[in-house]
């Protein structure tokens, strides 16, 4: 199945860091018709019906006109692209292939708002990127794409790149903001949200790299072109990561709306070594894990809503029949015990609690009433915890729950489901 390409158009095809380069495949074009008209863009976004690709598909139009409509001396863009969660790679992708399509959008989105300043906050991990993006930032300038008269036209705005610290917790935006501006990272009670009193007090747009990388295309063909893509809630392609037991791993774009199934056989090449597949983890590690009956699953957020799944960040994790959930969710487990900031007490001590009981089941030593506690718990957390890490992390405990009930049989805790 050939992919469907926007944000990853022409990757691979020129010298990545090089701005002539890129705007010699047509890059920078939907800059120079936004600097045109700058006040339409944020109407021109919303009709396009962009979402965050970061995992909460929040309209990215609407967002930023609450930016756009607070008034302050200065206004921020911050790029996050942290991206610490197990099992995706499609920002670095990004970085790494067409870094100039995210300083376009963030250019873009700088325009749209009326920020003079923008942040990369660039997660530890990617030496690689950073050097990539150390060199597309000053390639940008030195071309007047960056800098107090971009192209000419009077606009300044300036892109600085911020390296974190290897913390799972920053990729929540307001954690994010406070790593920004020095402080230990953690997430902010909301209200106010960034849009209105981010970065240092200011008005801060805070996007995804993939969610700013559609920007250009949609400034240079239009909402309605981009809305040929996709679903009629969640238009345009969306960059899928494919890991585990699977022939073909790797990143690639498909338009919302592939099903799990095409990715996994005509991508992904299947399980290897003939093996059947099991489950499969779907949004990331924070994700529920869904029984290989539900292949057929269209990834769109209401789709996967709708049967139990998550469309999160676009993560595919397939195991084949020789896993054991409950390995599974003990190493996911221990992840979110480790990443936990501990500003609030359910996250804090859900986590370590969570573990606990999990591996009483892993060890077979589970007594009646543990597997009550477990989902009491789980479900405390989902509602109790102050940002999406603690939210999120009883997710796979959860739906392995509902969907393989048996691996939690007392003193058989290497069950399996006879298909």
């Amino acid at each position: 199945m050939e992919e469907t390409r926007v944000v990853l158009d022409k990757a691979g095809e020129f010298l990545p860091t090089s701005a002539r380069a890129y705007e010699a495949v047509g890059g920078y074009t939907g800059l120079r018709k936004a600097l045109a008209d700058p006040d339409q863009i944020v109407e021109i976004i919303k009709a396009s019906g962009l979402r965050g690709r970061g995992g909460a598909g929040f309209p990215t139009g609407l967002k930023m006109s609450f930016t756009k409509a607070a008034a302050a001396d200065h206004k921020y863009v911050v790029c996050n692209a942290d991206e610490g969660e197990p099992g995706t790679n499609k920002d670095r992708v990004i970085m790494e292939e067409v870094p100039h399509r995210l300083i376009e959008g963030m250019i873009i989105a700088a325009l749209a708002v009326g920020a003079d300043q923008g942040y990369i906050y660039l997660r530890a991990e990617y030496p690689h990127v950073k050097k990539v993006l150390e060199k597309a930032l000053e390639d940008a300038r030195q071309h007047g794409f960056l800098g107090t008269d971009i192209l000419g036209s009077g606009f300044a705005f300036d892109i600085q790149l911020f390296i974190g610290a290897g913390a799972y917790v920053c990729g929540e935006e307001t954690a994010l903001l406070d790593s920004l501006e020095g402080k230990r990272g953690e997430p902010r009670v909301k209200p106010p949200y960034p849009g209105v009193a981010g970065l240092w007090g200011k008005p801060t747009l805070v996007n995804n790299v993939e969610t700013l990388a559609n920007l250009p295309a949609i400034m240079e063909h239009g909402p309605k072109w981009y809305r040929r893509l996709g679903t009629e809630r969640f238009p345009g392609t969306k960059l899928f990561t494919l890991s585990g037991n699977i022939t073909n791993p790797g990143v690639y774009e498909f338009p919302v709306g592939v099903t799990i199934r095409q990715l996994f056989e005509e991508v992904g090449g299947g399980c290897p070594n003939g093996k059947r597949l099991y489950a499969i983890q779907t949004g990331g590690a924070s994700g529920n894990i869904i029984p290989a009956s539900l292949l057929d699953t269209p990834l769109d957020p209401e789709s996967c809503d709708g049967v139990g799944a998550t469309f999160g960040a676009g993560d595919l994790m397939f195991m084949d029949e020789t896993c054991c959930l409950l390995d599974v969710l003990e190493n996911l487990t221990e992840f979110f015990v480790k990443e936990s900031c501990g500003k609030c007490c359910p996250c804090r001590e859900g986590n370590p609690q969570l573990l606990h009981l999990v591996r009483k089941f892993r060890h077979g030593t589970a007594q009646e009433g543990d597997l009550d506690l477990l989902v009491e718990l789980g479900k405390a957390m989902t509602v109790g915890c102050l940002c999406g890490l603690g939210q999120m992390a009883p997710n796979p405990i959860l739906s392995v729950v509902r969907f393989f009930p048996q691996v939690f049989a007392v003193n058989n805790a290497y069950a399996r489901e006879v298909s």
